[in-house]
């Protein structure tokens, strides 16, 4: 029943009424066209068609048209010179999408009622279009549209047509008629212009903009719309002069500042960029996330530019201060600061923006990798746990959750932690090695080597040069002076691979120096204080104790010394600095 309130059922109505009313009161005005010899129906006749063609339509309300076309057709049978029975089949052909039998009905109501009655001849069209009949359809448009001026309304259904049948210009000459007939029309006009720019005529495309515009000189959307047309063709220096004057409208009008810094971000105008950027983001009833999306596009453009990084930290702040309830205006803020070096406040606006949005999984991401790097063990135990409560899938949280118990010396919650991550990245190659190699030190710090080298064996197996397990797994096998020869072998390597490296170096020398070789280890050790500075408390010990193997005791407690007041040493120290000796 919904359809009937469709102008296409109004019209539908309207032709099958009109003709059954004629033809049900007055039959005799077939006679007077010239078919003087048809027979008039009777009474009886009449009602019983009147009633088939009521419950055909009837039939159509309810949308069922297969049982509509049944009732139309006993019409039909009945009175074969029927118009209004062959339209009404038509229709309800076309309702099955069945237009090639609908053809013959709606050419049959055209000849029966001469071309008289418009719908008739506007659904016959309709199917020749359907069939890609282009020139015929043309034709009855073209011949309806000549009979009355208030028929010009179907010239746009014409000029759609000749399109169809490329003829864009006499589908132009049709547009231009029609509105010189109804005057100025806004779908027209769009239409005129897409022609005009397939032709490759923008000139003349804006020509209709700029009619647009002049039509209503205070609606700035027109010159928007004409800026946008001329920004896409490449005329940017045209589009400013728009979004000027749609600015001398409205000053305070984002989309034109908007415009304009893209405009100016092409250019590389990112001075200019920044000024209309400015304008956009000082104005309090744009939304967040439009301005996060201008700011986005902005700093990509900007890319390595000092200026435009600093700019775009600038808004960024802006943004954030604005909008503090926006997790992406606080997240776009907080990639800024990283860029920046600012990893403590970029943490924290990370934080900020992940307790408006918990949903996001790289803001969590971000998060756990600004607490490892600032050292903030603490604050990434807390937040690894905050995360898994809405990622509890995602391996990698579950890794930082390890490392977090690790250094907090929390070995059996570690444990429990890297082997879900293991569990749940089975197909992360890299975080698997990663994951492993972390769990042998966690059962070494469990006192459980066993397990511990099992793990460091495990990723060797796959990655024989890993340097966090060829670090680790030497060097604690020298603390407990097992399989030398093996921690030597990995020591080597890894020093090979890594000859600038401290730490490393400091390792392989370790390993010698458990082996009794002191003239080697301090060769290696040297270097170690050499390739860093800033060496720490360890290394200057363990350069201490060689010296004392190498009988150079006086050099030995100064360097003791010295790995004091560096920390990060071993329980005997003091006791070595006081005495004088080694104890094992």
């Amino acid at each position: 029943m919904h359809e009937l309130v469709k102008p296409t059922w109004r019209k539908w109505l309207v032709a099958v009424m009109g003709c059954l009313m004629v033809w049900l009161i007055t039959p005799a005005q077939a006679q007077r066209k010239g078919r003087e010899k048809e027979q008039k129906p009777t009474e009886g006749v009449r009602g019983v068609e009147e009633s088939l063609f009521t419950e055909g339509m009837k039939f159509m309300m309810m949308d069922e048209p297969a049982k509509a076309v049944s009732q139309f057709q006993k019409v039909i049978q009945l009175h074969p010179e029927n118009p209004a029975a062959h339209y009404a089949v038509a229709q309800a052909l076309m309702k099955q999408n069945k237009a090639d039998e609908a053809l013959p009905f709606a050419q049959k109501a055209v000849q029966l009622d001469n071309g008289t009655n418009k719908y008739y001849i506007l659904q016959l069209a309709e199917l020749l279009v359907k069939q890609k009949r282009y020139a015929d359809a043309e034709n009855l448009y073209e011949e309806l549209i000549k009979k009355s001026p208030e028929n010009i309304e179907y010239g746009v259904e014409l000029a759609a047509i000749y399109l169809f049948d490329d003829k864009p210009d006499k589908a132009l000459a049709m547009y231009d008629q029609v509105e010189k007939a109804t005057g100025m029309n806004e779908e027209i006009i769009r239409q005129k212009q897409r022609i005009y720019l397939k032709q490759n005529k923008v000139d003349k495309a804006i020509q209709e903009a700029e009619k647009l515009a002049a039509s209503e000189p205070g609606e700035t959307d027109y010159l928007l719309e004409g800026a946008e047309l001329l920004i896409a063709n490449d005329r940017n220096d045209q589009a400013v002069d728009w979004l000027q004057r749609a600015l001398k409208v409205n000053s305070d009008l984002p989309q034109a500042h908007v415009m304009l810094a893209d405009i100016y971000r092409k250019q590389g105008n990112l001075e200019k960029c920044s000024q209309e950027l400015d304008k956009v983001f000082s104005n309090p009833n744009l939304e967040a996330d439009l301005k996060a999306r201008i700011l986005s596009s902005y700093i990509k453009v900007g890319g390595e530019n000092e200026t435009a990084r600093q700019s775009a930290l600038k808004l960024a702040k802006e943004l954030a201060t604005a909008h503090p309830r926006d997790a992406r205006s606080l997240a776009i803020y907080a990639d800024l600061l990283v860029q920046q070096g600012q990893k403590a406040e970029a943490r924290d606006y990370y934080v900020k923006a992940a307790r408006l949005d918990k949903a996001t999984y790289e803001m969590w991401g971000a998060i756990l990798q600004l607490d490892g790097e600032l050292n903030q063990i603490d604050s990434m135990l807390v937040h690894s746990e905050q995360a898994l409560e809405v990622f509890p899938n995602q391996g990698v949280i579950w890794a930082f959750n390890g490392s977090a118990n690790y250094f907090k010396k929390r070995y059996k919650e570690a444990v429990e932690a890297y082997e879900e991550s293991r569990r749940l990245s089975a197909a992360n190659a890299e975080l698997m090695k990663s994951v492993t190699a972390q769990l042998g030190d966690v059962y070494n710090g469990m006192g459980e080597h066993q397990k511990s080298d099992e793990a460091y064996e495990e990723v060797l197996k796959i990655d024989p040069d890993n340097d966090h397990v060829l670090n680790n797994y030497s060097y604690f096998l020298s603390l407990r002076k097992e399989k030398l020869p093996l921690a030597l072998q990995m020591a080597e390597r890894l020093v090979e691979k890594n000859q600038n490296n401290a730490t490393y170096l400091d390792t392989y020398a370790w390993v010698l120096y458990v082996m009794k070789d002191y003239a080697k280890a301090r060769l290696y050790l040297e270097k170690a204080i050499q390739a860093d500075k800033n060496v720490s408390g360890t290394i200057i010990e363990h350069y201490g104790d060689v010296l004392y193997q190498l009988g150079e005791r006086d050099k030995a407690v100064e360097q003791w010394k010295k790995a004091k007041q560096k920390g990060e040493t071993t329980e005997r120290l003091d006791r070595k600095i006081a005495t004088g000796k080694i104890y094992e």
